[in-house]
Order: structure tokens, then C-alpha cells, then sequence
């Protein structure tokens, strides 16, 4: 019988950032697969980042993670979103070659004295209400302290094409059923959740020709610290939109639709319908978007984003052909829906370790989230407070004014979520404070403390700070006389000249650290720090707000709610929020600030519940 103090189940990506993280803590780390070959896949779109989830991506790489050097190492295309939205929403996405990023992902884990296991796991085993381990399909028992489930899509997974139900947590691999039954009989809640990824065509069966090129970006900031980019070769994508002609497929044939013939129980998420529901539902546009995403730079294989369905392959043929330079397209891979089982969220701790069973903690889409860097972000979290809890240390807990990362283990342990539950900047009541590229200065000497840091990269991150610092001081003392030094500018109040100081003119809309810059009045800073002091004197007032609320917050942080409250008796609560208060169990009073239908008058209920308990 082998002992480990970690065992991590599941090799995405929730799993390989949870192993990683769990080897820092010098502590036996195993991590089981039911595929060595499929660690790291990217199983639907080829690419890390976008809207809100770079927020995350920049984060774990704060933490020390792996994802964001993993997506650098293999970018084959930078972009920038938001570029003309404030600097809280702007998100980086790369497009990457899908096969070198597993290369990349599993080549970290295979060099962090991580011990690799390729076998499915059907049981966690539990002396009372204490894990103790998990058995393999081979009837193995393997010793453990923590366990951490990451099973993605594979609990109970049931891939639908039409009429055609398969049982699979991939396209090609088998699921994890006697792990979904585990879980179960553990007496989780659990419920069930549907996605789905779109065909993948053959580049030369495409015409080019007539859809719209994207180009990458010339100009980029790369995820990690550590990284100037993957110096692989740069390719485009291209766009195109369905047709009259597509939309008249889908309605004639919805009956056959695995999502509208009522084969599918799982629920889907609103923000990222299948084709099928975007004409059902949005039946006046004309047409809809459709990204040819490149999956690779040795392989021929294109992502056809947009074009996701659970229709019968014959119709997806017809579907594909309906579109403007896919007429002749070859399917290499047909698209699919495959609906999933998860564990309702709110039965974990803020830790991500569950409130029923000691020792057992889950990241990923098992707890209800959708997306890459969602699970990588929850797999980081748990098993970093997996290794602190097995050597007598204190949890690791960030709040909402921190990262995303809290925002979006909050919103899960208080809220649930009754859909796939993915990132959005609006979820984060802070996000001017929290913007992608602040993370390291947010994070790292946390990161530092816990050792999941270098002493080089906390160094780097503390020139950085300096070289900010010394840049405000400089343009808070430096001024200009306007428009003799700027002759773009004009004097305020109708003057011929006036003299500001750079800081203060930096506060106008017209004027920017690169407009310093091309008139050679700003000392020698990299354009990174330039760009965070010109956010930072151009927000100040809504920064120095913001900073207020957070105070507020972290006051209610402080206030810690007794374990054994009755909040049945707490006078001033509804019913509602009194069933809600006994399930979920917050610790603070910011935490049950959190939850869904609290209001001002609920929290004084509970402070004075708090005050009569003693406590």
C-alpha cells in the first residue's frame, strides 16, 4: 500500500495546479489520471484568458502557478480586449497550440518530484467523518491525508450527438460513474450540469479567402512575469456568421436536438448557449458569430467556435456548409453536449475543503464552475489549503478586495450556483482594484510567505513597486508649462500659459504617460510600471473610494460568527434567510454579508444574535 499526505484525482487543469501547488509544501503529492497522455488538455477552445478570466490567469501566476507560463510558453497569438473600455475590464487571451501546452503542463509535473499515477479512481474512503484514502478500479487502496477532487466533466459524464447518447467524460475517454457514486453516498447534495464543445475542421477545406482576418497584436504583455512570450510563430483567425439558410436547418430539425428533445436534464449556461438555443432564442438576427480558432501550428485541425451544437452529425455537415466559406469544410471532429455531475457548492468551506468530510476538498467543475482558469484557480486554492492544514498551519483565506479568486470562491461557498458558473469582471465589486495587472502586487509577498514564490521573483515584483513609486514622486514634483512643452494640450481657464505639475496633468483625459514619453519628459520607466501610475493618478478618486468599501468589508471580516449559533432564533431574520444562514454556516459576518437575499437589517440581526451569544 502506498501513502501519500496529498492525493490529487484528475489530470486537467484544476488537478495539475493543485498538484503543483501541493509539491511547494514539501509534502508526498500524488496525482492519479486516467490518461498520462490527456494532462492539461484543452478540451474545448484552444486558447487561456479573456474577458475576466486573465484577471485569474495573472493571479495563479502571482500564486506561482503553472497556467500562466504554460499559455505563454505556447501562444501562437496575443490579444488584448477592452482596449477601449476602462483598465478594471481590459483582458489578455492567447490562442495556443493545444498539443505543446500539454507538453508544457505535464513536463512541469513530471519535474516536481510529484508521483504520477495513471488509474481511475471509484472511491473515497472515510473513517468517520475523516478521509482516509482512495481505491482505484483495480480494488488498490492507496493511504492518504487530503484527498482533492478535480474530475472536470467526467462524474457520470453522458456526451449526446442527436438521438445518440454516450457515456464518456471526453469524446474517446470513459467516465468516472463509482466516483460519482462515491461522492454520493458520502451524502452530497449533487446536481447536473450540461456544455459542450463545437466541430473541429480541416484548414485546407476552407475558404479563407472570404472571411474576416484578426490578426494578433503586435504589442502584448505576457500572462507570467517570468515569460517575454512563446517566440512560436504568430497565426491569425478568422471570422464569418451563420446564415438565414443555418437558422432554417436548426428550426426544421430542433425536435432532433439532444437540448430541445428533452434527452438533456443537465443545465446549460446563459452566457454561452449552444447554436441550436441562439437561433431558438434570438431568432430575429440574421446571423451569429463564428471563429475559425487555429489549434496549432503542426496540425491542420481548426476550432469552429460559434458552431457548438448537440444536433446529428448529418445536420451538422449541413449546418457547417451553411456558412459563408465553410461550404466545403471538412468535420474532423463533430461537436457534442456532454451533461456532468457536480457537487452543490455551498457545502465546502471557504478553503474548498467540504464541511462533512475532513480531508476531502474539491476544485473545479465538480463544484459547479465552467472554464480552464476557473478550475485552475480552485485547484491552486485547495490544495494550498490542503498542505497548510496537514502541517498545523493557519488557512489560506483571500477576501474579495484581494482577487478574483475570492470573488468567485465566495460567490460558490454563499451563493451555489444552479448553472455552470464562469468569471465576469461585474462580479467583483472592486474590479477597479483588482485589475489583471496589479495581481503581483496584490498577491506576492502572500505567495512569498507561503513559499510559493521565489526570493528572485519576490525581488523583481519589489523593483517593480519602487520603480512605480519613484515614478509618481517624480511627476508629483516635475511640472510642464503648457503648451510650450506640450503643445497638444491647451491652458485651463482661457490663460496663454500655465504651469502644472506632470501628476496634475496627467488627470486629464488627453493626456497620457505615452504622450510624456513622445516628447521625452518621462525619466526611463518600462511601459508596464508607466502604465500602472498613470491608472493610478487617473482613478485616484475612485480608487481611494473604493479602498473606503473595502475597509467596511474587512471590518465585517472581523466580526467571527459563533459555530453553534442558532439562527432559528435570531429575531429579525426571515424564514428564508434563516434556512439559508443554517445551510451555508458562515464564519463572519462578511461572509454572510455574501449571501443571496441578505440585507442591512439581516446583518444587524445577526450582530445582535452575535452580541446575546456572548461571543
Amino acid at each position: 500500500m502506498e501513502r501519500f499526505d496529498i492525493i490529487v484525482v484528475g489530470g486537467g487543469h484544476a488537478g495539475a495546479e493543485a498538484a503543483y501547488a501541493a509539491s511547494k509544501f514539501g509534502i508526498s503529492t500524488a496525482l492519479f489520471t486516467m490518461n498520462m497522455d490527456t494532462i492539461g488538455r484543452m478540451p474545448c477552445s484552444p486558447s487561456i484568458g479573456g474577458l475576466a478570466k486573465s484577471h485569474l490567469v495573472k493571479e495563479i501566476d502571482s500564486l506561482g502557478g503553472i497556467m500562466a507560463r504554460a499559455a505563454d510558453d505556447t501562444a501562437i497569438q496575443y490579444r488584448v480586449l477592452n482596449t477601449k473600455k476602462g483598465p478594471s475590464v481590459r483582458s489578455t487571451r492567447t490562442q495556443n497550440d493545444r498539443k505543446l501546452y500539454e507538453a508544457a503542463v505535464k513536463a512541469r509535473l513530471e519535474t516536481s518530484g510529484i508521483h504520477l499515477r495513471q488509474a481511475r479512481v471509484d472511491s473515497i474512503e472515510v473513517d468517520g467523518n475523516t478521509v482516509t484514502g482512495i481505491i482505484d478500479q483495480t480494488g488498490m487502496f492507496y493511504a492518504a491525508k487530503a484527498v482533492i477532487i478535480t474530475a472536470g466533466t467526467f462524474l457520470s459524464g453522458t456526451i449526446h450527438i442527436g438521438e445518440k447518447k454516450i457515456p464518456a467524460g471526453r469524446a474517446g475517454e470513459e467516465g468516472a460513474y463509482e466516483l460519482s457514486a462515491s461522492l454520493a453516498k458520502l451524502g452530497f447534495a449533487m446536481g447536473r450540469h450540461k456544455t459542450g464543445t463545437p466541430p473541429r475542421l480541416h484548414a485546407d477545406s476552407i475558404d479563407f479567402e472570404g472571411l474576416t482576418r484578426q490578426d494578433p497584436m503586435g504589442e502584448f504583455m505576457p500572462f507570467s512575469l517570468d515569460s517575454a512570450g512563446s517566440g512560436l510563430e504568430q497565426v491569425p483567425c478568422y471570422m464569418t456568421r451563420t446564415t438565414p439558410e443555418t437558422h432554417c436547418i436548426i428550426r426544421e430539425n430542433i425536435h432532433r436536438s439532444a437540448l430541445y428533445s428533452g434527452a438533456i436534464t443537465g443545465i446549460p449556461a446563459r452566457y454561452c448557449p449552444s447554436l441550436e438555443d441562439k437561433v431558438m432564442r434570438f431568432g430575429e438576427r440574421g446571423g451569429h458569430q463564428v471563429i475559425i480558432e487555429p489549434e496549432g501550428i503542426h496540425t491542420k485541425e481548426v476550432y469552429a467556435s460559434g458552431l457548438g451544437n448537440s444536433l446529428p452529425v448529418d445536420l451538422q455537415w449541413k449546418i457547417v456548409h451553411s456558412v459563408p466559406g465553410l461550404e466545403h469544410a471538412e468535420i474532423v471532429r463533430n461537436a457534442y453536449a456532454i451533461e456532468y455531475d457536480y457537487v452543490f457548492p455551498t457545502q465546502l468551506q471557504r478553503t474548498l475543503e467540504t464541511k462533512s468530510v475532513m480531508g476531502l476538498y474539491l476544485a473545479g467543475q465538480v463544484n459547479g464552475t465552467s472554464g480552464y482558469e476557473e478550475a485552475a484557480a480552485q485547484g491552486l486554492m485547495a490544495a494550498v489549503n490542503a498542505a497548510l492544514k496537514i502541517q498545523g498551519r493557519d488557512p489560506f483565506i483571500l477576501d474579495r478586495s484581494q482577487a478574483y479568486i475570492a470573488v468567485m470562491i465566495d460567490d460558490l461557498v454563499t451563493r451555489g450556483t444552479s448553472e455552470p458558473y464562469r468569471m465576469f469582471t461585474s462580479r467583483a465589486e472592486y474590479r477597479l482594484m483588482l485589475r489583471e495587472t496589479n495581481a503581483l502586487f496584490r498577491l506576492s509577498q502572500t505567495a512569498y510567505s507561503l513559499g510559493l514564490i521565489s526570493d528572485e521573483r519576490i525581488k523583481r515584483v519589489g523593483q517593480m513597486q519602487e520603480e512605480i513609486r519613484d515614478a509618481r514622486d517624480y511627476l508629483g514634483k516635475t511640472t510642464l508649462v503648457i503648451p510650450d512643452d506640450m503643445p497638444e494640450v491647451s491652458p485651463t481657464r482661457g490663460a496663454v500659459s500655465e504651469r502644472i505639475s506632470m501628476a496634475a496633468l496627467l488627470k486629464r483625459p488627453e493626456v497620457s504617460m505615452d504622450g510624456f514619453r513622445n516628447h521625452g519628459l518621462l525619466p526611463d520607466i518600462t511601459r508596464f510600471c508607466a502604465m500602472e501610475v498613470e491608472i493610478g493618478i487617473k482613478y485616484e478618486g475612485y480608487i481611494h473610494r473604493q479602498i473606503q468599501e473595502i475597509g467596511r468589508l474587512k471590518e465585517m471580516e472581523k466580526i467571527k460568527i459563533p459555530e453553534d449559533i442558532d439562527f432559528n432564533g435570531i429575531e429579525g431574520l426571515s424564514n428564508e434567510l434563516r434556512t439559508r444562514l443554517s445551510e451555508i454556516r458562515p464564519k463572519t459576518l462578511g461572509q454572510a454579508f455574501l449571501i443571496e437575499g441578505m440585507t442591512p437589517a439581516g446583518i444587524q440581526a445577526i450582530r445582535m444574535g452575535i452580541r446575546l451569544s456572548g461571543s
